[in-house]
Formats: C-alpha cells, sequence, structure tokens
C-alpha cells in the first residue's frame, strides 16, 4: 500500500502542481484534509499555504453531501447500486449515536477529531441521512474542519515539540 501512495503522489506531481494535488486529495472521503496536510508537508509546501488549501478542499464537497447525498442514495438504490447505498446508510446509521449524543458539539467533535471513520464526508451524511438542521451541521462541520486543521498541522509539521 506504502509504494502505491508513493507512485500515485508521484505521479499526481507529474500531472498536478503540488498545491493542486493536495487540494484534490483533501476532497477525497476518508483521505480528507488529514491527508491532504500530510501531503502538504511530504511537498514541503508552506505550513499556512497548506492549512488553508486542505481546509478549502474539504470544505468544497460538504454542501454537495448535504444537500443530495440523499436524492444519490435513492437513486442508487433503484439502479443496481444498492449495496453502494446500503454501505452508506449503515455508515451513517453507525454513527448516528455519537453524533447525538452531543448534538452540534457531537457532530463538531466528530469531524474534527482525526479517527478512521470519522470526519467532514462522514459528519455531512450523518447530518444529511438524518435531517439534522442544516445551517447547524454547516457551523459544525466547518468548526469541525478547522479543528482537524489543527490538530493535523500540529502532527503533519512536527509542531508537538514546540507546544510542549
Amino acid at each position: 500500500m506504502k509504494e502505491f501512495l508513493y507512485w500515485w503522489i508521484a505521479m499526481m506531481g507529474k500531472v498536478l502542481s503540488p498545491k493542486m494535488s493536495v487540494f484534490i486529495v483533501s476532497m477525497l472521503p476518508i483521505i480528507e484534509e488529514r491527508g491532504g496536510l500530510i501531503l502538504a508537508r511530504m511537498l514541503h509546501i508552506d505550513m499556512w499555504e497548506a492549512v488553508l488549501i486542505c481546509v478549502i478542499g474539504n470544505i468544497v464537497p460538504v454542501p454537495f453531501i448535504l444537500f443530495f447525498v440523499e436524492k444519490i442514495i435513492h437513486w442508487m438504490s433503484e439502479h443496481k447500486m444498492s449495496k453502494v447505498a446500503d454501505f452508506l446508510l449503515k455508515k451513517a446509521e453507525k454513527n448516528k449515536p455519537k453524533i447525538d449524543k452531543y448534538g452540534f458539539l457531537g457532530l463538531l467533535l466528530f469531524v474534527g477529531i482525526p479517527l478512521p471513520g470519522t470526519g467532514a464526508w462522514t459528519g455531512s451524511l450523518v447530518a444529511a441521512v438524518f435531517d439534522m438542521d442544516l445551517k447547524k451541521a454547516s457551523i459544525s462541520i466547518f468548526l469541525g474542519i478547522l479543528l482537524a486543521a489543527i490538530i493535523m498541522t500540529v502532527v503533519s509539521y512536527g509542531l508537538l515539540p514546540r507546544i510542549f
């Protein structure tokens, strides 16, 4: 897997600029800005510029997920993609209790704490599928993206020794 990642980064570097590569990686599900900041560090992109690129890249898909994911899942269910639709619904269902327990703060922490299976994509999916208030959900997700950016910047750019 590590070799594939290195190959993919090398290929992207030949086709796209390093900053565009980081932006695209930050938009991808699962990887999101967490991976974007790690890639930015690997590509020697200035920390503040990397944070801005990654935050914007991670925000871009959120409105589309919030507004269209239910329609997409419904369409998938009717067009021989029901396994994917079921997977998405199960993922939302599995994560709903984590978010429901604390509401706004729960969604913020779910998006912001960089653990496997969490992030803006999953947080947006849960918010949309379970009809959370879009304004509150959007603000919570945005703040979660900022929290994740802070945590991952500290980790990716080796700032932890400077803090302690």
